[in-house]
């Protein structure tokens, strides 16, 4: 019978991270409290360190090197779908007025 996978919190995740971070225990140890595999142990301590420079940058601002031309590609592509929108708007103006 294959063993049903165990859905973990981002919280549980959390802590066991930091605790991982905190070297007081070690992996075999951790992983008994925490019945949690080492090796999973290891890929949430990682997450954490990777994922830690977004918890201290300004949310919500985006960075000056990301604008630029995406931007003006998406209101470029924009404005070209408002123009499309419009002509199709009068061709069908046209062709439900002329059938009165």
């Amino acid at each position: 019978m294959p063993v049903k996978r165990k859905i973990r919190s981002g919280s549980f995740k959390a802590k066991v991270a930091i605790a991982a971070l905190r070297e007081q225990e070690t992996l075999a140890q951790l992983s008994s409290r925490f019945t949690v595999h080492s090796t999973q142990i290891n890929v949430w301590k990682r997450q954490l360190l990777d994922g830690a420079e977004s918890l201290f940058s300004p949310a919500g601002r985006p960075r000056k090197e990301a604008k630029g031309e995406s931007d003006e590609a998406s209101v470029d592509e924009l404005y070209e779908q408002i123009g499309r929108l419009k002509m199709e708007l009068e061709w069908l103006k046209k062709k439900v007025g002329g059938t009165d």
